[in-house]
C-alpha cells in the first residue's frame, strides 16, 4: 500500500510492503504512484489531501475530522468549495466561498489548490484495481495511539513519539530512504507513513471513515476522511 504526503514543491509517498519500507518523490501524484506501482502491485493508495469537492457549505469530512483530532485540529484545514478553488486567486476565492456558504479560506488552505486540482484530475483517470481514498495523518496517529496526540509533530518529542508508534504499528521506517529522506521533512515523512498505516488498514477492511457513510457532492467523488 502507499501513502502520500503534499511537501514543498513535490509529493513524498511511502509504500509499505509486508516489512519492506520504501519512500518515492516526485513534482506529481500520478507519477509518484506510477513509481510505486513499478515496484509492485497497489491496491490502496491514501492522499493527505482532500478528495471530493464540496459546491456549497462545508465538508462533513473536515468538520468530524476537526472533532476526532482533539488538540491538533487546527492540522485539518476547512476545504473550500469546488468553485472557490478554481478561482486562482486568493481573494477571488474568499469572496467565492462565502458567496457559497463555505466561509472564510485560509492562506494555507488556498496553498493547496495546484496540489488538489491534481488529485482531482487524476482520480478521473485511475483503473479499476486501484482504490484511493483521503486520509489525515493526525487521525491515523491518534488511532494508533488510542487517543490524539498532544505533541506537535514539528517537535522533536512528536517525531520520536510518531516514528515509535510506527514501529508499534509494523511500519519501521529506515534511517536512510534515499533521495526522498534527504528532501522531504521528517514531519512529512512520518505523515506519509501513517497515511500507508490507513491504506493497509482500508485493504484489510478495518478502517473506519467520517462521516460514515461518505459524501457525494455534484462530482460524484466518495469524501470522507479515513482512519
Amino acid at each position: 500500500m502507499l501513502g502520500a504526503d503534499a511537501c514543498p514543491g513535490a509529493w513524498i509517498g511511502v509504500a509499505v510492503r509486508g516489512s519492506n519500507v520504501r519512500a518515492y518523490l516526485d513534482p506529481e501524484i500520478e507519477s509518484l504512484v506510477r513509481q510505486a506501482a513499478a515496484d509492485g502491485p497497489l491496491s490502496v493508495v491514501g492522499i493527505d489531501m482532500p478528495i471530493g469537492l464540496a459546491d456549497s457549505g462545508l465538508r462533513q469530512a473536515d468538520v468530524l475530522a476537526r472533532a476526532a483530532a482533539g488538540p491538533r485540529w487546527q492540522s485539518v484545514f476547512l476545504t473550500p468549495v469546488r468553485s472557490a478553488l478554481e478561482t486562482g486567486d486568493y481573494a477571488l476565492a474568499v469572496a467565492e466561498n462565502r458567496r457559497c456558504g463555505g466561509g472564510g479560506v485560509s492562506r494555507q488552505a488556498f496553498g493547496l489548490s495546484a496540489k488538489i486540482g491534481q488529485v482531482d484530475r487524476w482520480l478521473r483517470t485511475l483503473p479499476a484495481d486501484l482504490r484511493v481514498v483521503e486520509v489525515h495523518p493526525e487521525l491515523s496517529f491518534g488511532a494508533m495511539a488510542g487517543a490524539p496526540l498532544p505533541e506537535r509533530k514539528s517537535t522533536w518529542a512528536g517525531v520520536v513519539r510518531r516514528r515509535q508508534l510506527l514501529a508499534d504499528h509494523g511500519i519501521v521506517l529506515p534511517d536512510d530512504l534515499g533521495e526522498p529522506g534527504r528532501t522531504a521533512g521528517p514531519d512529512d515523512v512520518l505523515d506519509a507513513a501513517a497515511v500507508a498505516w490507513t491504506a493497509l488498514r482500508v485493504a484489510r477492511g478495518d478502517a473506519r471513515c467520517l462521516p460514515d457513510p461518505p459524501d457525494r457532492f455534484s462530482d460524484g467523488i466518495e469524501c470522507a476522511v479515513w482512519t
